[in-house]
């Protein structure tokens, strides 16, 4: 009988613990137990972390889940023919809040926006530019642009599922020569870091990319990041924090590859930007 009592509690307790009473799950193909506690705050690592000349480099999965929100963009209409010039943009978004902030402590360790919750709009992987309303204007240049928008975190993590994201194909005015782009073929896309970090938003600095029409796997595609020379090979597509970058200006280059180490066709499968780091 004692036996008997022991196995029902235990599965009492499992079966509560597994509940979950906000919509805002963690979707259960995404979910990967955190390895390593750190003692320093911020997030935590999901997997091993990878060091490299003086840097730090790990993946980490304990953001605020989001599985239920949707982007759509309604305007510009894909494929469709716009004026050179200020362009309107709206977007339909539902189950997600602009401009909340993002309720997880990982927003006190990373640059965060003051501003909330957001959209990235990002025209041919130029630097995005972040919105906090559904509609807004922004200039396009006569040309076929390639546009992704998706939804971000306050402090700048995009959300990755299925329906988070728009990717289409814009004209604007009368190209003399058009782009080729193939919208089902793999692309990576350059997201963060970004720009200028100050003070405490140097310590721990997030890495994010956004794929489309691929996955990552140890013996399949991966993303190279070379970090002042450093390389390190992310197989997992989730954010990462960067640990040990120096004051002054950072270099980082972002390849898709294959698993033969080349490079995956496309635009925009390989890309450098610089950041500078000061101190407060």
């Amino acid at each position: 009988m004692k036996k008997t009592y022991v196995l029902l509690a235990a599965a009492s307790l499992l079966a509560f613990s597994s509940c979950d009473t906000t919509r805002q799950t963690q979707e259960a193909d995404t979910q990967v137990p955190a390895q390593t506690t750190r003692s320093t705050g911020g997030p935590t690592p999901s997997g091993a972390i990878m060091t490299q000349g003086g840097l730090r480099v790990f993946a980490f999965d304990d953001s605020q889940k989001y599985p239920e929100s949707q982007l759509r963009l309604t305007v510009p209409p894909a494929g469709g023919v716009v004026q050179p010039g200020p362009v309107e943009f709206v977007y339909e978004v539902s189950n997600f809040q602009l401009t909340r902030m993002t309720p997880h402590s990982n927003a006190e360790h990373l640059a965060n926006s003051q501003q909330g919750q957001h959209i990235h709009n990002i025209v041919d992987n130029e630097p995005y530019t972040a919105h906090y309303e559904t509609t807004f204007t922004k200039d396009l240049p006569e040309g076929d642009h390639v546009i992704l928008s998706f939804l971000s975190r306050s402090y700048h993590e995009s959300l990755k599922h299925k329906g988070a994201y728009d990717l289409r194909m814009v004209t604007a005015g009368k190209p003399a020569e058009r782009m080729q782009f193939d919208l089902k073929a793999p692309h990576m896309f350059y997201s963060r870091p970004k720009g200028e970090y100050v003070g405490k938003d140097t310590k721990q600095v997030m890495l994010d990319f956004y794929l489309v029409n691929t996955t990552l796997s140890p013996s399949g595609n991966r993303v190279r990041a070379t970090i002042n020379g450093n390389e390190f090979m992310l197989d997992r597509w989730m954010p990462y924090i960067i640990e040990g970058l120096p004051m002054g200006e950072t270099t980082i280059k972002l390849e898709l590859i294959d698993g033969a180490g080349d490079v995956v066709p496309g635009p925009y499968n390989s890309v450098t930007r610089t950041i500078t780091l000061k101190e407060a």
